[in-house]
């Protein structure tokens, strides 16, 4: 089975279209679109695994933040 375009893959994780995606990571639309039908170079390919990581850290974070807020609304 062939591996997704990490740019299709990305937008799909992120729910962004390709023009958020290319704002999000300092390219234009036309070449993230070039970059979904082609191999993704080194540079966009990190800026797109960073992406994820950071938007994975934020929801942990916002868990985090969650879980504190109960624990003060239980112990108070």
């Amino acid at each position: 089975m062939e591996k997704e375009n990490l740019i299709k893959q990305t937008c799909k994780e992120l729910n962004l279209t390709y023009k958020q995606l290319g704002e999000a990571i300092g390219l234009s639309e036309g070449r993230v679109k070039q970059l979904a039908i082609s191999e993704v170079g080194e540079q966009a390919e990190k800026a797109c695994l960073m992406l994820i990581k950071i938007n994975k850290l934020e929801a942990e974070l916002n868990e985090q933040k969650q879980l504190k807020t109960l624990l003060k609304n239980f112990i108070s």
